[in-house]
């Protein structure tokens, strides 16, 4: 099913405003994995009822990789490009599925003028289960199945948020178990501070390889993850340990819509 989509723009044109601004991000629009994520998660906006719209062509790079990787210049105009357009439609509520330009809209962007409330996903989904305007189904997709959530730095460590991915986790009707580096003490998933778009340095042992070690520990039948990078690296760990016909790698807007698929 292909959601309900509407532009900042064309919702200008009807001179009509949102309730939310979904920042897709570079991942949920380009990659082609994280496409089924933004899906998923307009989806649900749609199914709740919830007014929102994209910008669509109009969005750009927050500049997390370019900030991360220490060209400042070229994050501050991408950051104030997109203020731009942000104010010109006066926005006041942004919610992304990506933890990068969550952390870099949140907390980078006030610097620069650029200030609104920026809330991400899981805390949205969590919300949302919340006030009962998603109802998960009883027995759904993953009765008896064995999850385990991976913290995204950005979310966990830089922002503190713990529980609101758990808490949607827990409204399924599955198996919660966490790995020995979980919360605060999770272990990245190697794909932050811009390392995703450089070749690896040299070493014995990849990070999201590393990682896969803590998830065997658990044999988990899904990987829930909150983050396309994360999705991207910890989907290659179970690519190199050969375990794709075992183990799944979700994020949570599709164990939401699956659950009750």
């Amino acid at each position: 099913m292909t959601p309900n989509i509407t532009t900042m723009a064309e919702m200008a044109a009807k001179g009509e405003k949102p309730e939310i601004l979904f920042w897709v991000g570079c991942a949920g629009s380009f990659d082609e994995r994280a496409q089924r994520v933004s899906k998923a998660f307009a989806q649900i906006l749609n199914d709740c009822g919830i007014s929102f719209a994209i910008l669509g062509s109009e969005e750009s790079c927050t500049g997390d990789p370019a900030k991360r990787a220490g060209d400042e210049m070229t994050f501050q105009m991408q950051a104030m490009m997109n203020i731009q357009v942000l104010d010109a439609y006066e926005v006041k509520k942004i919610v992304t599925a990506c933890p990068h330009c969550f952390n870099t809209l949140k907390n980078e962007y006030p610097d620069l003028g650029g200030n609104y409330e920026v809330i991400h996903h899981s805390t949205l989904l969590q919300q949302l289960i919340n006030e009962g305007r998603i109802k998960l189904k009883d027995g759904g997709a993953f009765k008896g199945k064995k999850i385990t959530f991976h913290d995204s730095c950005y979310l966990g460590r830089a922002n503190g948020i713990y529980e609101a991915p758990r808490a949607v986790l827990e409204a399924l009707d599955a198996d919660l178990f966490e790995m020995k580096r979980a919360k605060k003490n999770g272990l990245c998933c190697g794909a932050g501070g811009a390392q995703m778009f450089k070749e690896a340095e040299a070493g014995d042992l990849e990070i999201n390889h590393e990682r896969m070690e803590d998830v065997m520990e658990i044999q988990p039948d899904v990987v829930a993850v909150a983050c396309p990078f994360c999705m991207t690296m910890l989907r290659d760990g179970v690519k190199q340990k050969e375990q794709e016909s075992t183990i799944e790698v979700l994020d949570l807007a599709e164990l939401v819509v699956r659950q009750n698929g």
